[in-house]
């Protein structure tokens, strides 16, 4: 059996609060707020519209494979693919990124493998590469960010995973394990755990006036007056949020 660390696990809350104003308003915020230039994790893209969620990151790694260091079959010694070990550590409300390598020709996870994770409660996956078993594992009814789809299994051409739970680098960007991911149609973005609340507080205001903003804009409001919100446009907005405060609700649109 190999041992495996699992990851701590944030404030659900906190999670709640970063699933609601979602990916590109974190993915701005972070870099204004906090210089950090691209927390975007590029390639996998939403293969299932729609899916709005965000969760803390459990990790899998894979290298280049050697036929020597990794049986090839399938189903060669289970308990040491580590692909499995990774969803083992599945908690409701969970993330799994894996640092695929942008092989497209390596099926990460398979309709049963997922199949598995939804019945735990997992949330979602990033895969910078791909999965098999598309079309069923499609009706799972979980968020799915990935480069593309194949045919093959896990460790059939040029890959292999190697680690669980490590730091690893899955579209360009670092991913250590309990980092929150927000993904959406927008894509998947990282959330450093150490700087999630202060993100959750600064991105909640930001949300909170653009609410604002679309709604006069949405009415044939001036653009350069709404967005982003001037000073002159300031004192109708904290009206607004009095107004809505009073008892009214936020419109949306």
């Amino acid at each position: 059996m190999v041992e495996t660390a699992d990851i701590v696990r944030p404030d659900p809350e906190l999670v709640a609060g970063l699933e609601r104003i979602g990916s590109a308003t974190a993915s701005s915020e972070l870099a204004k707020q906090f210089g950090i230039r691209s927390a975007h994790i590029a390639g996998p893209v939403c293969r299932t519209p729609g899916a709005r969620v965000a969760g803390p990151a459990l990790t899998l790694q894979c290298l280049p494979k050697r036929e020597d260091l990794y049986p090839v079959d399938e189903y060669s010694q289970p308990e040491r693919q580590l692909h499995r070990q990774v969803l083992y550590h599945t908690q409701p409300g969970d993330i799994v990124v894996v640092d695929a390598r942008g092989d497209m020709t390596s099926g990460i996870f398979g309709e049963m493998m997922l199949t598995y994770f939804a019945g735990r409660g997992g949330k979602g996956i990033v895969v910078d590469g791909c999965i098999r078993d598309f079309a069923d594992a499609a009706g799972l009814g979980i968020g799915m960010w990935l480069r593309g789809t194949t045919p093959n299994f896990h460790t059939q051409t040029g890959i292999v995973p190697t680690a669980v739970n490590v730091p690893v680098a899955c579209g360009g960007t670092v991913v250590v394990p309990g980092d929150i991911v927000i993904a959406d149609d927008d894509g998947a973005v990282v959330v450093p755990i150490a700087l999630a609340p202060k993100l959750l507080e600064i991105a909640g205001a930001h949300a909170e006036w653009e609410v604002f903003s679309r709604m006069k804009l949405a009415e044939g409001g001036d653009l350069r007056r709404y967005y982003p919100l001037s000073d002159e446009a300031r004192p109708e907005y904290e009206q607004w949020r009095a107004d809505q405060s009073a008892g009214g609700s936020p419109e949306s649109g």
